[in-house]
């Protein structure tokens, strides 16, 4: 018996120092498993390729790109090394300038859009019973083509036939504002569609967040005797700060992505009122055929938008209640 027990013991000891054998020789050789890793590297394989043919190549050919005289029908071989000689003009240019400044004013929309999206998310939430149906309502502008929408604005717009300064001269204006056709409210303009668009998105998110406030907090308020307006700023708003801060920085890359509502609402006139960037961007790429140029642009608002983007999250700390 006891000649049987220490030859089992043998064989088990010998068993786990061949499976400690096997599992360190796996570990230690690089071609084991290789099956499995080739079988993954297929996987993503597809992802990869598309990721650095569609953005990786192109980011680095831009960065590249930025520091070249180089027209993009030439090819590759007629660019010429500049240095920062693009940069410098573009810093000096009056129309980039411009474009620039008209921007930052484009950015000013973002918190007007989400202090009209929370009220409106906090009604919705508190006091109407079809909410589903209202959902859907101010969704359809954000889900809309942004094409339709600008040029159904354009009708919206004008400056003598549109319905909208129809109804002013109606009401008694007598030099009802030329919207998109006026230098001063063209940009207000493109400002006040921006807003509308996006207060849906806004809502829909603004909802989610607000569903996971606890009633409680705003019962003991009530007790307390604090007004709607008082639990409003010192419940709702605090506890919703870090939806606030994820669409504030949503809000405000997108701002400088603003393209096709500008070009087909107003091409960036009159007199360059509404060009931004983006917009300054396409003219010299593909238009004026400066790709190079056009590449600096494009590195020029990859930092101002990293430095904003930055900021922000320093900020997020002072005012975000998590």
């Amino acid at each position: 018996m006891a000649s049987e027990m220490k030859s089992h013991m043998t064989e088990t000891t010998i068993m786990k120092h061949k499976v400690k054998k096997k599992v360190k020789k796996r570990n230690g050789d690089p071609f084991s498993g290789w099956k499995e890793n080739v079988s993954g590297y297929l996987f993503i394989a597809p992802m990869f390729i598309g990721t650095s043919v569609l953005v990786l190549f192109p980011i680095i050919s831009s960065l590249i790109l930025s520091f070249t005289d180089w027209n993009f029908v030439s090819g590759y071989k007629k660019a010429s090394w500049i240095g920062f000689d693009n940069f410098t003009a573009l810093l000096t240019n009056s129309i980039f300038l411009k474009a620039l400044q008209n921007n930052l004013i484009l950015v000013l929309a973002i918190p007007i859009t989400l202090f009209i999206s929370l009220s409106l998310a906090v009604v919705i939430n508190n006091f109407i019973y079809f909410k589903d149906v209202f959902k859907v309502i101010f969704f359809m502008p954000f889900i809309s083509s942004v094409v339709a929408v600008a040029v159904v604005f354009q009708v919206l717009f004008h400056p003598t036939k549109g319905p909208i300064n129809q109804i002013l001269m109606k009401l008694g204006v007598e030099n009802p504002p030329g919207w998109i056709a006026d230098v001063t409210f063209s940009l207000p303009s493109v400002m006040i569609i921006m807003i509308w668009t996006g207060i849906g998105f806004n809502l829909i998110i603004y909802l989610a967040g607000l569903q996971n406030i606890p009633q409680e907090l705003y019962e003991a308020a009530e007790i307390d005797g604090a007004s709607a307006w008082y639990q409003f700023t010192k419940i709702t708003i605090p506890l919703v700060s870090p939806t606030t801060f994820l669409l504030l920085v949503t809000g405000v890359i997108s701002s400088f992505k603003v393209f096709d509502l500008i070009i087909v609402l107003t091409g960036g006139g009159p007199a360059n009122s509404t060009i931004t960037p983006v917009v300054y961007l396409y003219q010299q790429a593909f238009l004026e055929l400066k790709t190079g140029y056009a590449s600096a642009i494009a590195l020029v608002m990859f930092i101002i938008i990293l430095a904003i983007t930055y900021i922000q999250f320093l900020g997020q700390k002072k005012w975000v209640n998590y």
